[in-house]
């Protein structure tokens, strides 16, 4: 096909009438790059239209037959909501519309887990999977084919799974018998049923069992996993119920329940169906979640990365694995529970074995995980307390904050100390592996209806701390800082709540895996560069250099487009803001650099509109609200690491009434994916470059790992450096989001001129050029002549 072909399709495609300035180049750069299978790492700011290129780009690949699905990831659930707006734009002016669906987890659909109908203790995934197990089992064929009672499954089905149901093992007739059971009967005086999402289901309002001609044991099972059954794994919703054919849980969610179906189950049959199909980064890059969408997302997939500067973060966070203290005896205690129970008769004993039986698993291996779990507890219990007493004089000296324990150098990748304690002890290696499978076992044998076990996920843990390398993952105790209220054993235990930390430290080996099972796509975000840091941290090189399957690897990085004169950027050159400079902000102190910054903040403060102060962490940001409230007239909010709702309070109290300065870390909420659109932000100061602690042993880790990686050289930079200053780079470019918006971008900070010692003026990306260099005593009169023009 010609590039005017392919322009040409595009175009039917595109959703407006005329792109944005490089709209267009990006829509060809990913077109190109979906055609030679590889990938297009992207940099957009905002006002480039990056989502609506990367939807015209996949929907002209899916008409070319290049592919045959896509999937949209976002970290964030405003750009999801414009993903989903965009494609409902697309398909407005589309004589062939393009059918989406919007995913969403199973503990925001499961309509008992929404009316918290299942005992408190008890997750809702773990609870789900338990109801789906028994509810299979009742529907079950006797002869292991379906009976039919005369009714068109069509009938019943708007969308159906590809399944041959001529030959399925369960019975719909005794599905729906199954589910009907479930409905307030004729002679009850209750007539209530359960209701969520606004719509009333079929069903009781509580958990019922299955009436005995189906089982003599009457278990719990799912009504609603029961229609799903009598409709032969079908669903009642199809893509008809959304706006231009893309549903999301508001469309769908309501719909099932009111059909009496499993709206997870109806999610699931959507996707199948679906050319497009919009999540989070759980859904691509998160073990325990992506089987939502295996078999569904492959080779055959394009896929694109929003927010693609927070991959490693966010993969790190996913693959990163802990195991608290009470976590670790809750599993200890259900093995125990178990060996009770065996002990108790010889048929008891032959009925545990019998479960266990099916994992291969036998009541020793039990016995041997208990006594394992028993004694990892001990160790934790005297590492901590030992590791205390090394590392402070007394207990008056332990941080009010949470502490890392290391189990190994973090320069070094060795053997940890848990390891090299088990060996010590005689559990190998097998007994490490096989306890994921004794863990799954006993949860089998034990299946508990009131409470939730723990030991599958527990083993999982400890058999992945087995498996996985010392280099790419660091072993430490984590002691999260939670005073108890009524203290009781060691002393630590009144302060600290322990656990057991496997840190994942070279996230972009999974990022590269899992983009080379697919079949291309785009990487995108307004804050990439430099680009080619992030090609190599995230694995993209590494894709282009296989020497079995290279695939291309290509990069854009566009200007901000609104016009430049209404925006003023500038560098204020301050002594680096740095811990060693500025002293603990928790002290009086009266240091050159502390008051320097005293000044600097003032004028921020005392300039027109809304001013958004970014300081390296909440600390800082603690510092300085105190200091502006007393130094300036402007009311003064202070942002800390809070809840979700509290959050929002601060930001409608932000945006409501004359201007006011509001404080924050600039790794916090309130940096990224808030929009600060209209007359809502006027100025955002960043204050220092917001490193993480870099003394941090599982920091030191990463380094140490990226140096083995990517050279020596580059490892602070490509660890730390880069990240913190694409933090930096995301809070200032919440102030210019429209064409007719005005703003001031502040930079503070000797380390953002060019030739200071650790400059960081290579990693500010394609704008650099328009940032102007000058002293603080010149700010106050800079901001009134941009603000009087």
């Amino acid at each position: 096909m010609s590039d005017a072909d392919a322009e040409a399709r595009w175009r039917e495609r595109f959703g407006f009438d005329e792109p944005y300035e490089n709209q267009a180049d990006a829509i060809e750069a990913a077109l190109d790059a979906g055609r030679e299978h590889g990938y297009l790492a992207m940099e957009g700011p905002c006002g480039t239209g990056k989502t609506m290129a990367a939807l015209t780009a996949a929907a002209t690949l899916l008409d070319l037959g290049v592919y045959e699905n896509v999937l949209v990831v976002t970290p964030v659930k405003q750009q999801l909501r414009q993903f989903v707006d965009d494609l409902r734009t697309m398909n407005a002016g589309s004589d062939d519309p393009l059918s989406g669906v919007a995913l969403v987890g199973k503990r925001d659909l499961c309509p008992y887990g929404r009316e918290d109908v299942f005992p408190a203790d008890a997750g809702v995934h773990d609870r789900c999977e338990d109801l789906r197990e028994n509810t299979a089992n009742l529907v079950e064929a006797g002869d292991g084919a379906a009976r039919s009672d005369g009714v068109d499954v069509d009938d019943l089905t708007a969308i159906r799974t590809d399944e041959d149901v001529e030959d399925a093992w369960w019975d719909p007739v005794l599905a729906r018998d199954l589910a009907k059971s479930a409905r307030p009967g004729r002679e009850s005086i209750d007539q209530s049923t359960l209701e969520t999402a606004g719509a009333a289901s079929p069903y009781v309002p509580v958990q019922p069992s299955a009436p005995e001609e189906f089982d003599e044991e009457t278990p719990l099972f799912c009504p609603f996993e029961a229609d799903w059954y009598g409709r032969n794994r079908g669903s009642p919703v199809d893509f008809s119920l959304g706006e231009e054919r893309v549903v999301t849980s508001d469309d769908f969610l309501p719909a099932a329940v009111e059909a009496g179906t499993c709206p997870h189950r109806v999610q699931s049959v959507l996707l199948g169906e679906a050319d497009v199909l919009i999540g989070n980064y759980n859904h691509l890059f998160d073990p325990q979640s992506r089987p939502l969408v295996e078999g569904v997302v492959g080779e055959d997939t394009f896929v694109v990365v929003d927010e693609a500067h927070r991959v490693e973060e966010r993969v790190r966070d996913l693959l990163s694995e802990r195991v608290g203290r009470q976590t670790l005896r809750r599993a200890r205690n259900d093995m125990s529970e178990l060996v009770a129970r065996a002990n108790q008769s010889e048929g008891a004993r032959e009925q545990v074995a019998a479960h266990l039986s099916d994992f291969d698993v036998t009541l020793s291996d039990v016995k041997r995980a208990r006594d394992f779990y028993d004694d990892v507890d001990a160790w934790l219990a005297g590492e901590i307390a030992e590791r205390l007493d090394d590392e402070f004089e007394s207990e008056r000296d332990w941080p009010d904050e949470d502490v890392e324990l290391p189990l190994r150098d973090p320069e070094s990748a060795e053997p940890d100390a848990l390891t090299r304690w088990a060996e010590g002890e005689g559990y190998t290696g097998d007994s490490w592996r096989r306890l994921v499978h004794v863990g799954m076992a006993v949860e089998d044998a034990l299946d508990e209806e009131e409470r939730a076990t723990v030991c599958a996920p527990v083993g999982r843990v400890f058999t992945n701390w087995w498996e996985h390398d010392h280099a790419t993952y660091f072993r430490e105790i984590e002691l999260e800082h939670a005073p108890a209220e009524a203290p009781n054993g060691a002393p630590w235990e009144a302060t600290y709540t322990p656990g057991l930390v496997m840190y994942n430290c070279m996230p972009g080996d999974a990022v590269r895996d899992v983009l080379a099972d697919l079949g291309g796509g785009v990487l995108m975000s307004a804050t990439l560069e430099p680009l080619d840091v992030f090609r190599e941290v995230v694995g993209l090189d590494a894709l282009a250099d296989d020497p079995d399957d290279p695939r291309p690897v290509t990069e854009r990085a566009y200007d901000l487009p609104f016009p430049e004169e209404n925006r003023a950027s500038w560098t204020v050159d301050a002594r680096a803001f740095t811990a060693r400079n500025r002293g603990d902000p928790t002290r009086e102190n009266a240091n050159a650099t502390r008051e320097q910054y005293r000044y600097v903040l003032r004028s921020l403060a005392r300039s027109h509109g809304n001013v958004l102060v970014c300081m390296p962490n909440y600390r800082e940001a603690a510092w300085a609200g105190d200091y502006l409230a007393d130094a300036v007239e402007k009311d003064v909010l202070v942002d800390s690491s809070s809840s979700d709702d509290e959050t929002e309070r601060l930001k409608r109290a932000f945006f409501r009434g004359p201007g006011k300065v509001l404080v924050t870390s600039t790794r916090g909420t309130l940096t990224e994916g808030v929009d600060y659109d209209g007359d809502k932000l006027h100025c955002c100061a960043v204050v220092g470059v917001p490193l993480v602690n870099v003394a941090s042993p599982r920091v030191r880790a990463v380094r140490r790992a990226y140096a083995d990686a990517f050279g020596e050289s580059n490892a602070f930079a490509y660890a730390l450096t880069v990240p913190a200053v694409r933090r930096s780079r995301q809070a200032l470019g919440r102030v210019i989001r429209g064409r007719d918006e005005r703003g001031v971008r502040v930079l503070v900070g000797a380390r953002y001129t060019a030739d200071a010692p650790r400059s960081v003026v290579d990693y500010l990306g394609r704008e650099r050029e328009e940032f102007v260099r000058m002293t603080p005593d010149f700010l106050p009169a800079q901001f009134d002549a941009f603000w009087d023009e």
